[in-house]
């Protein structure tokens, strides 16, 4: 005589059959499994046209890849450094129609038609630009994985505030934005220098601050 109800399900045979359920229910109605997993494969691709460092370049490329990946992977400008991959170490910092940006944070389709410019294209070591002139003089650097992402930055930064274009610390003064060291510093927070040369960076900094634009 059988006790277990007509009904009884074991447990494996219980998870296998709410497996099944739901992928039916997941999958879009009339495509296969197979048919289902190659389209997630195949990535969704697009031309971008940038100017990088006063060169044309075109790509074809995923519309997932960043601008900094773009850079590094595509192009082989490698000065423009991974760090933290979410936008908080800087030293991914480019700069994008003359202003800064962590290029882990955009994509590079978002970009298409813009000026790029890169360590590479501030200066090389034949002709340094007198930001990265400075740097070398005050050793604003150690391990230098950083520095890129500062030097770029800190040209920005000089344009930024000849510009008049206020912090977020000053935003909401009426003075305009000075030369000065802590607005330097305030601006240049975004930049991490684990080895904690900031000082230097700043000296480096100033000194150029004082070269008429």
């Amino acid at each position: 005589m059988n006790d277990h109800p007509p009904l009884a399900i074991s447990r494996r045979r219980f998870l296998i059959l709410g497996a099944v359920t739901a992928t039916a229910f997941a999958m879009p109605p009339f495509i296969s499994l197979k048919a289902y997993a190659a389209a997630l494969e195949q990535p969704a691709m697009a031309k971008v046209t940038l100017e990088v460092n006063s060169k044309p370049q075109t790509l074809e490329i995923d519309t997932r890849t960043s601008l900094l990946d773009a850079l590094r992977e595509h192009l082989h400008l490698t000065g423009s450094k991974k760090g933290c991959d979410h936008g908080q170490c800087g030293a991914c910092t480019v700069i994008v129609d003359g202003r800064r940006i962590n290029s882990c944070l955009t994509l590079a389709v978002m970009q298409d038609g813009a000026k790029v410019t890169t360590i590479e294209g501030l200066g090389m070591p034949d002709h340094l630009h007198p930001m990265q002139a400075a740097f070398i003089k005050h050793d604003g650097y150690q391990c230098g994985y950083c520095t890129p992402g500062q030097i770029c930055s800190a040209v920005a930064v000089l344009q930024e505030i000849r510009d008049g274009i206020p912090s977020h610390a000053s935003a909401s003064l009426t003075a305009p934005p000075q030369l000065i060291a802590s607005e330097l510093q305030e601006r240049m927070s975004g930049n991490i220098c684990r080895c904690g040369a900031y000082s230097n960076i700043i000296e480096a900094i100033s000194e150029v601050a004082e070269v008429p634009a």
